[in-house]
Order: structure tokens, then sequence, then C-alpha cells
């Protein structure tokens, strides 16, 4: 009990200096980080009991009093964003940075801004949006960003329009101080019947430990259709917190795609909610773990309103002593009738020594619905391992090449080109037998 009122004591402290530090923001805001700060200290740091993260074991996270830090003057080579090109916005330990980005100032079809200028200039435009959009269902690590996030990006789709060309969302950390943690917050917002793509991707160094705490929110109005891409590639020794909570208006479409290849730990909390009828969801993954690293992903789609539909499909490789984790909850409320929802995971397992917990559920409080779930686990199918050797072809290159066959559908169709490339390169180098993946993918 002393060391919990010790370490709380500790956040305020850090909050308060950073309440005092920070630039005059609308009593609003203030009230709202005053106000998730609080949640913060009554429910504090998760810990073994908590049912949310009882398989999830995150003591190296929660034993560390993290430090908001400035970005440097210049970020360092080898943790460059992972992606280039133009249309590019960079976020440096959670700040944008007009320098590092590259936008075409005259495509009518979007407004990218930062976080904390729109807030000193027009805060009318974020008030009914920022941190309304994950509602009461945010975790204490999405309080914790809303009390500290100094920064970030918001983007606004203009309604009727189509975004041609992928936004590309590129948060670098850069693990300088100590103890250092970045907290990124990005607000999208679709107008009315548009259409885009958004990719974030998240890097920082290989050394240094330090942690990311992430939350995106996307607003889906009316007839609009937002294309989401997640990759995460974050250095071994760095820990990656992240909250994606999206809000469908009437016949409004969401898809995220995530690629979880990086960081010691990583935890992806994704929250999807039907504000009205006859919105569609995508939801779909990849994670390639190794050693005794961890990547866990908790989905939520509530079916709040009527006619909407909803897929998910997660999809684990894990090797060595690694883990997964994937929780996932499908709500159906009372009066959502012709609900259609379907939710599965499956996992391959490379060695004796990994293990993964699943538990896909549905709760279903209306009676005129199509809802289905499951999970499968299990590792390489020696019949098809025993036919690839008949033909000479080595276990490894063998082993490999089922392996790509378990992910491949989740990366062939990819229509960022950029990212596509990204996630094959880092398959074939990653997958024992590079030599023939990297045929199979050709």
């Amino acid at each position: 009990m002393t060391a919990v009122v010790e370490e709380k004591e500790a956040y305020r402290q850090s909050f308060e200096r950073f309440v005092g530090a920070s630039v005059a923001e609308p009593d609003w805001q203030r009230e709202r980080r005053a106000a998730a700060f609080a949640r913060f200290v009554e429910k504090g740091l998760p810990g073994p009991r908590d049912e949310a993260w009882r398989q999830t074991p995150i003591a190296p996270i929660t034993r560390t009093l993290w430090e908001p830090v400035e970005p440097p003057a210049a970020v360092p080579d080898d943790v460059a964003p992972p992606l280039s090109g133009s249309g590019q916005v960079v976020l440096v330990d959670g700040r944008y940075s007009p320098e590092l980005s590259s936008l075409d100032p005259d495509d009518p079809a979007v407004e990218v801004h930062s976080l904390r200028e729109l807030l000193g200039s027009r805060p009318e435009r974020l008030e009914p949006l920022l941190g309304e959009v994950q509602g009461v269902h945010a975790s204490v690590f999405a309080d914790l960003n809303a009390a500290f996030a100094a920064d970030g990006v918001v983007v606004f789709l203009t309604p009727g329009t189509i975004l041609e060309e992928p936004l590309h969302l590129a948060h670098v950390a850069t693990g300088t101080g100590s103890a250092p943690v970045s907290y990124s917050r990005v607000l999208v917002v679709a107008g009315r019947g548009s259409e885009g793509r958004i990719l974030e991707t998240f890097a920082g160094p290989e050394g240094p430990a330090y942690l990311v705490n992430a939350v995106t929110e996307v607003a889906v109005e009316d007839n609009a259709f937002v294309d989401h891409y997640k990759l995460q590639q974050e250095g071994e020794q760095g820990f990656h917190v992240a909250t994606l909570a999206a809000r469908l208006g009437r016949d409004a479409r969401f898809a995220d795609h995530s690629f979880t290849f990086g960081a010691a730990i990583s935890r992806n909390d994704i929250d999807v909610r039907f504000a009205a009828e006859g919105g569609e969801c995508v939801l779909d993954g990849l994670f390639l773990v190794d050693g005794t690293r961890l990547a866990d992903t908790h989905s939520r789609v509530d079916h709040a309103r009527p006619h909407c539909s909803s897929r998910e499909l997660y999809k684990g490789v894990l090797s060595e002593r690694a883990r997964g984790v994937f929780n996932g909850l499908v709500l159906v409320r009372p009066g959502a009738q012709r609900t259609d929802a379907e939710q599965m995971n499956r996992n391959l397992l490379l060695s004796p020594e990994a293990l993964v917990h699943s538990v896909p559920q549905l709760e279903i409080l209306a009676d005129d619905v199509k809802c289905r779930h499951g999970s499968t686990t299990g590792q390489l199918d020696p019949r098809a391992l025993f036919y690839l050797r008949s033909r000479g072809i080595g276990e490894d290159e063998a082993r490999g090449l089922l392996t790509w066959a378990f992910a491949s559908d989740l990366v062939h169709d990819l229509p960022v080109p950029s990212l596509r490339r990204a996630v094959q390169r880092h398959l074939q180098t990653r997958l024992k037998g590079a030599a023939l993946v990297e045929e199979a993918i050709a």
C-alpha cells in the first residue's frame, strides 16, 4: 500500500509540474485533464488482479515512474520514420514536427493541424470531440495520456471529398532522457460522405527503455469511410501501450489493420461504437513476436444500434518463449436487431515454450442477430511440413513457407504499397528460409 501511495504522489507531482509549464488552454480542456488525472488516481496502475490485465505481465511498465520529455532538436538517424514519401506528418515524442512533415497545403480533401495550436486558435472545433470519442471505457493509460499529452495531430477530412493518397502519421520516439515517455495524441474527423486512408507508424531506438502511450480517436460521420492502418516497430527495449477508439455515424464504415512487430511489451486497446444504424466495421491484425516479448490485443465492438455489421480476424505468430494475448468482446445491446458480427482469432506457435491466451466473447442482448466467434491455436501442420521436405526443401525453408502462408492473407491485399513492402520485408527478415519466402512473396 505504501508503494502505491508513493507512486500516485510521484505522478501527482509530475502532473503539477506539467500543468504549471503548459501553455494557455481553454477551460474545458484544463477540466478534462484534471478529470482524467483524477480517474487515474482513483483506479491506479493495473496489476495482475485487474481482469483486463490479468494475462499481461506489465510490471516493467508499472514499476517505472515515466517522465515526459522534450523532444531533441534533431531526430537520430536510427529512429527515423520507417516509411517516407509525400503526405507524411511526423510526431517526435508525441509533438507535431512541421519541419519533418511533408504535406500538400493545397489538398482540399484534408486539413492537418497541431493539436496544441488548434486548442489555442480554434478550441470550439475540438470541444465536442477531443476525449469524447473514446467515451467511458478509457483505460488508465488513456487517462494518463489525456492528462499529460502536450501536443498531437488533428486531421479533418472535408465532407464529401476523397483523400486520394494515404495520410501517413509517423510517430517517432527518441528514447532520450531517464525513463522517457511519449504521450502521442491523434484525432481524426471524417466529415459526412468523405473517404480516406490513415496510416500510423511507430518507431523508436533499439537500446534504451522507453514508453509510448498513444491514443487515436476517429469520428466517422454519416456515410463516411476511414481505412486505418498501424505498423508498430518499436525498439526491443521499448514499451508500447495504445488506445484506438472509433465512433461511427449512420451508414459509416471503419476498418483497422494493425501489424505488431516491435517492443518488449505491446498492448492495443481497440474500442468501436456504432452510434447510428447501418454502420460497418472491419478489424484485423497480425503480430509476430519472439524471445520473451509479449503482444496483447483487447478489442471491444459495441453494437449499440440496429442493422450494423462487424468482422474481426486477428492472427499471431509466436516463437521461442514469446507470449500473446487476445481478448475480444462483441456487445449487442437491447434493440440492436439485425446485427451481423463475426470474430476470429488464429495463432501459430513455432516452439513448445510459446504461449497464447485467447478469449473471444459475445454478449448478446437482442434476439434477431447473426453472431459467431472462434479461436484456434496450433503448430505447423506436420503433414504439410513432410510434403515440402519430401520435395527437397530444407526444414527451415519449409517452416518459413508455411508460416508465410498462415500470415499472407492479411498482407497480400494491402492497398498501401509502402506499407505492404515494409511488412513483407519484415517477414522476410524474421521468418526462417527467407530466400524461399521472398520467392513466394514475389
